[in-house]
């Protein structure tokens, strides 16, 4: 659990966390208006959030954090005034992952032809962080640099050391052993350390595998296809894998050890299947095989007139060739057959068959009839094939007769332009004439946006282009084309089609809550950013579907007024423009009132525990009221509260005096609050029209109010609380001071000195005193110290330099053997001052009295009481009710008093 205190200055801390765990990061934030929080991963780049988006609360909650969610967050506040406030802080996500020792051999040259010398790799590594420290060990003997001859250990340098490498040069039998590597952080964040074992032997080799399979494989869709893969040497055993080019196997796939099996196989499944056998010694071994699945996909054909003269007609004597396409896998196993009227038809000196053609791309067979003939006109049908079978031919017939003619391309009467509604269904259409009718292509032709499909071409065998729900950015030029695919291999026929999208006026604003007082006057603006058709017909406002005032709209202004000159009652209410055109209207909506906005709770209230007793306490409300001139003279509050858990809510009205000022803090002390309960509090501000707009806090009872770094707008201790409102006894002093009631208080061994109850009178109230008692000697000193108090104003928006406080608190200084009580200021950054503010010395008789001193501090800073002993053990000093307050004390005493004399018990 971390804490960002925002709007301080301090160096970026660093948090660190272990992987797995949860992660907490608050912001403590002061500011009024009560700022807004947001978490991000960045400074506040939109581009690259943490989780899809950013966290806007005061605590950041992440459930077992990874390591790839380390890094630097930002708590950025801000509440409109001023610039936001950021902090940042460093998460560090610390790791530890399993190590894994991998083995390199290398052999040398020959020695007297029957000896190598076998050196030996041992390669440990582990993810971690922070970086790992790696060490060795022999069974269970540690290795260390120079703790054997035949053992080096080093760091390479390119790891970065972040590798332990262990030798062995020459390999001795007593080398062959299990050697483990412990990884340490050395159990930073209590990850402990993690070990692996390697059993090194004479036969430890890299690994080798082989396929018994050939390679391709072909099969055809719907075969259950086993690949068996084998190991032929390795040792330890290798582990082996399967793997696709895809990255991951098909989800079908079974695997069972080194055999895959891929049932009833698709054409998606096709692909490069490899086998991995690793057993961390040496590289590992793969071997591949590509499983290729037989089909024949779509088929096309063209017509080609005669490409010796410029004619795009079939006319007889001339020549003609018709082409046909298909995609087929594997391709080198596509066969194609001509049939004419269903009879088969074989290459001669008139009919060329051709099964491939440089200038075409694969898969093509194109058929040449010279000196076109009428008996030559007919059905051809083009078949393909597989030559390995078990796939169904693929045909496509052509139609050659006296009616096929080229294709001609037209718009039909009254389909363009084309005017549609924004979210109507539109069917763009061009006519296409001619036999066969070819294959229509859709592109937009007026800009480079995709079509809305998404593609930049549409195809469309019956030439409609159908739109649903068409949106004002499909509006625009589009473009029918003829294909050479299905048709004429002639230069392409096009024409346009115009489409025109209406859409109703986009206005501004939507919706606008426009608050005035009785009596002023309202002007309400409806603006018009976009419409087609552009010529806007005619406005209308209206109060609650009540016609006010109607016309037609003037183009050149864009815009649309109606003023109300003096609001009365009757004028609250909502205000509707409708701005018209022929797609249907816009509709601006103002929502008039006098209504009060809301106030705003003041957070930030220095030390709201004013009243501590033992069983009730109370809290000081601080508010200022949302643009307080923008409706009528707020006259007052009212109050609720009600104890959380309860369904009574408690009220009371707050009378106000003279009308708030922006920024003006407004209080109410709320008493007699039960402890330690929490309260929900509801504040609304009253003005003529009635009540306006709420808001709601919970308070809740915490001793902290009190304490840290608290500003000291009135801070108040009676010490009744065990935490003594967070004082601390200074640890360099010679005794402490003592907290306690004249109730339980044993006053049998010093008689006549301290007080016989609290400054109220209570004998059950709590004090502060030094005792005095042996072992105590003259001299001694006992000093308490306060919270630290910031040096801030109580209105948010101005401050005084410097500023003053008034210090006050209560003592009790009854006995012959009194000594000294001080009081000194003590300023962060700056030494105590030796010369304290306030100083009495002697006996003051028996009863309480106030000492008040003004302080201007001019930074944070602490008050410090002090108690010295003096010469006998009569000597008790008490304090009680101490309080700092804003603004100088009205008729301090002196600022130091000089000692009294001692006046007779």
């Amino acid at each position: 659990f971390v804490s960002l205190q925002l709007l301080t200055l301090h160096t970026e801390r660093v948090y660190t966390i272990r992987e797995g765990e949860t992660l907490e990061l608050t912001c403590l934030v002061t500011g009024h208006p009560r700022p807004q929080i947001r978490w991000t991963k960045t400074a506040g780049s939109v581009s690259d959030r943490f989780q899809d988006s950013s966290v806007f609360n005061e605590t950041l909650h992440i459930q077992k954090i990874q390591r790839t969610q380390g890094g630097r967050y930002y708590c950025k506040a801000e509440n409109g005034l001023g610039s936001p406030a950021i902090k940042s802080i460093r998460v560090d996500v610390y790791y530890l992952d399993d190590p894994v020792v991998t083995v390199h051999q290398s052999i040398g040259e020959a020695k007297e032809q029957f000896y190598y010398e076998r050196t030996v790799f041992l390669r440990c590594v582990a993810n971690s962080n922070p970086p790992v420290r790696y060490s060795w060990h022999r069974g269970r003997e540690v290795l260390t640099q120079g703790s054997d001859k035949g053992v080096e250990i080093y760091e390479p340098f390119f790891t970065q050391g972040e590798t332990k490498i262990l030798k062995l040069k020459n390999l001795r039998p007593q080398d062959y052993a299990n050697y483990s590597c412990i990884a340490s952080v050395r159990n930073v964040c209590g990850i402990p350390d993690r070990s692996v074992v390697f059993k090194l032997t004479n036969k430890t080799a890299s690994p080798s595998i082989k396929l018994l399979v050939e390679d391709p494989i072909v099969v055809n869709p719907g075969q259950t296809v086993s690949l068996v893969c084998i190991n032929t040497g390795g040792e330890p055993p290798p582990i082996l894998t399967w793997v696709s080019a895809n990255d991951s196997l098909p989800q079908r796939s079974v695997v069972n050890g080194g055999t895959l099996t891929l049932p009833s196989i698709t054409s998606d499944e096709a692909g490069i299947y490899s086998c991995v056998a690793s057993n961390n010694v040496g590289n590992p071994a793969k071997k591949s095989t590509t499983i290729v699945v037989r089909a024949l996909n779509r088929g096309r054909f063209w017509i080609t007139p005669d490409p010796y003269h410029n004619d795009d007609n079939i006319q007889i004597g001339r020549e003609v060739k018709i082409s046909c396409q298909v995609e087929a896998t594997p391709p080198e196993e596509l066969t194609f057959s001509w049939l004419k009227n269903g009879r088969a038809l074989r290459s001669s000196e008139r009919m060329v068959i051709t099964q491939t053609d440089p200038d075409i791309s694969p898969g093509t067979t194109n058929l040449d009839i010279i000196d076109l003939k009428f008996t030559d006109f007919g059905t051809y049908t083009c078949v393909a094939a597989l030559k390995g079978g078990g796939i169904p031919d693929f045909s496509i017939d052509v139609n050659i007769s006296s009616t096929t003619v080229p294709p001609n391309l037209t718009v039909p009467r009254g389909k363009s332009p084309l005017v549609a509604r924004e979210g109507d269904t539109v069917e763009l259409e061009c006519l296409v004439s001619g036999k066969p009718k070819p294959i229509i292509l859709w592109s937009r032709a007026d800009k480079e946006a995709p079509m809305p499909d998404g593609s930049m071409q549409m195809e469309s065998l019956d030439g409609v282009l159908r739109i649903v729900n068409v949106s004002r950015d499909m509006g625009g030029s589009y473009r029918c084309q003829t294909s050479q695919y299905n048709g004429f291999n002639v230069k392409p026929r096009e024409a346009m089609v115009e489409l025109i999208v209406q859409y109703p006026p986009t206005v501004e604003p939507v919706f606008m809550e426009m608050r005035q007082g009785l009596g002023r006057p309202v002007v309400m603006t409806c603006r018009v950013l976009r419409a087609h058709p552009s010529r806007v017909l005619r406005f209308e406002w209206l109060l609650s579907n009540r016609l006010l005032h109607a016309g037609a709209f003037d183009a050149q202004k864009d815009e649309t007024e109606y003023t109300i000159r003096s609001l009365n009652k009757e004028g609250w209410g909502e205000y509707t423009c409708n701005i018209i055109n022929e797609a249907g209207a816009g509709k601006c909506t103002f929502q008039v009132t006098g209504k009060a906005y809301p106030p705003e709770f003041y957070y930030d209230t220095y030390s709201p525990l004013w009243q501590n007793r033992p069983r009730v306490y109370g809290f000081k409300l601080q508010w200022t009221q949302m643009n307080p001139s923008a409706v009528d003279r707020i006259i007052a509050y009212r109050l609720g509260i009600r104890q959380m858990g309860q369904q009574r809510w408690w009220e009371t009205e707050i009378p106000v005096n003279a009308t708030p000022n922006k920024g003006e803090l407004m209080t109410h002390n709320l008493t007699e609050l039960i402890k330690p309960e929490s309260y929900e509090i509801r504040l609304t501000p009253i003005t003529r029209f009635g009540e306006g707009d709420s808001a709601i806090r919970i308070i809740t009872y915490s001793r902290n109010l009190l304490l840290l770094c608290s500003s000291p707008g009135e801070f108040h201790c009676s010490f009744e609380e065990e935490a003594i409102c967070m004082f601390i006894q200074d640890k360099n002093d010679d005794f402490d001071w003592t907290q306690h009631s004249a109730a339980t208080r044993d006053t049998k061994y010093t008689p006549n000195t301290g007080p016989s109850a609290d400054r109220t009178g209570s004998k059950q109230g709590f004090y502060m005193y030094i005792e005095t008692s042996r072992p105590r000697k003259e001299g001694d000193q006992a000093r308490l110290i306060s919270p630290f108090f910031n040096v801030a104003p109580k209105n948010p928006y101005g401050i005084t330099n410097p500023p003053a406080y008034c210090f006050s608190f209560f003592y009790h200084m009854y006995g012959k053997h009194i000594g000294t009580l001080n009081a000194f200021l003590k300023q962060k950054g700056l030494t105590a001052s030796e010369a304290p503010v306030w100083s009495l010395s002697g006996n003051q008789g028996d009863r309480w009295r106030q000492a008040k001193v003004s302080i201007h501090p001019t930074s944070s800073f602490q008050v410090i009481l002090e108690g010295i002993r003096g010469p006998g053990i009569e000597g008790d000093i008490a304090i009680d009710d101490v309080t700092l307050e804003e603004g100088g004390c009205r008729d301090p005493p002196p600022r130091v008093v000089m000692p009294a004399e001692d006046r007779a018990v």
